[in-house]
């Protein structure tokens, strides 16, 4: 187990070098770029927290990459997942001030770990995730600004960690956020910034679905992607992501109500699809003789599926 640990920490940590070719020089203080440049008791508390995050212990995940910061405050790994741990855990509270609390360090972690690496992938992705967490709690102004300031970073965390299917789910939520915004936002965007940013839900939608094709058993991806499609019309499409949703197992307390949103979002669809077919085949039916003269002028006219 401690060598499969190891392995996928390794994965993790090597990964930007290969996916992000040249980039700026490093901090000459930051983080080790292998496991075997840490301490051994540094190497046992990111062991542990690999383990408690591989069985969604957050909390006490989260516990062991504080306990690295204690000892090695520019470690950029534990830099990282503190601040995506962080956001994850004030998620859950319905309380704005525990909520807030963790989004403040996560956004503080993110930024250390952009000290550190400028251009890193994981950086970059958990600044624009707390970016994009801060923004629910902030009035129009602020919420408008954390949306701005997020585009560079979730682009970054495409670029760079292209292996990375959380950075694409939160590029196409972002993406969605942006191509509708409302006509009070858009003004309000271009007095206090001077331009909006540009994206478009087939942008969004293409995204998510890059999320989807890279962790295909992630339920959330499948109702993100289900949602957008229903919404844009895409109602096959839908049902065809929230069937695929109905074979995922739940793993946590969140994708259980992921699935049950799941399961409440399909029978309509269902339902309106089977009325499309009927009219469908209707209109078939009563075609044809109109086609050959047997009906009167005009029969069918307006009887579009």
């Amino acid at each position: 187990m401690r060598l499969l640990l190891l392995c996928c920490w390794l994965c993790f940590a090597a990964a930007p070098a290969l996916a992000q070719g040249p980039e700026r020089t490093p901090n000459p203080a930051a983080a080790p770029v292998s496991a075997a440049d840490d301490p051994p008791a540094v190497q046992q508390h990111l062991f542990r927290a690999a383990a408690f995050a591989a069985r969604f212990q957050d909390s006490e995940a989260l516990g062991h990459y504080q306990a690295v910061l204690k000892t090695r405050p520019l470690h950029y790994l534990a830099l990282c997942q503190a601040a995506v741990l962080s956001i994850k855990i004030g998620q859950r509270y319905t309380d704005e001030t525990r909520k807030q609390a963790y989004y403040d360090a996560a956004t503080d972690y993110a930024n250390r770990a952009l000290v550190l690496r400028p251009e890193g992938g994981e950086a970059n992705y958990a600044a624009a995730l707390a970016l994009f967490s801060q923004a629910t709690l902030r009035h129009a102004k602020g919420r408008l600004a954390a949306y701005r300031a997020l585009r560079s970073h979730v682009f970054l965390a495409t670029e760079k960690r292209p292996d990375l299917p959380e950075a694409w789910q939160l590029l196409g939520r972002w993406q969605y956020r942006l191509a509708h915004y409302t006509v009070v936002e858009r003004l309000a965007s271009q007095l206090f910034f001077g331009a909006t940013p540009a994206a478009t839900s087939m942008e969004a939608m293409n995204s998510l679905e890059r999320a989807r094709d890279l962790a295909p058993d992630r339920l959330q991806f499948r109702y993100d992607l289900a949602r957008m499609y229903r919404y844009q019309g895409r109602r096959r499409r839908a049902i065809a992501e929230l069937e695929a949703a109905a074979g995922i197992v739940p793993i946590t307390s969140e994708d259980l109500i992921v699935s049950r949103l799941c399961r409440q979002m399909l029978p309509p669809l269902l339902r309106a699809a089977a009325r499309r077919e009927r009219r469908l085949h209707h209109t078939l039916r009563v075609a044809p003789g109109a086609a050959d003269g047997l009906g009167q002028p005009g029969a069918g006219a307006g009887q579009q599926p």
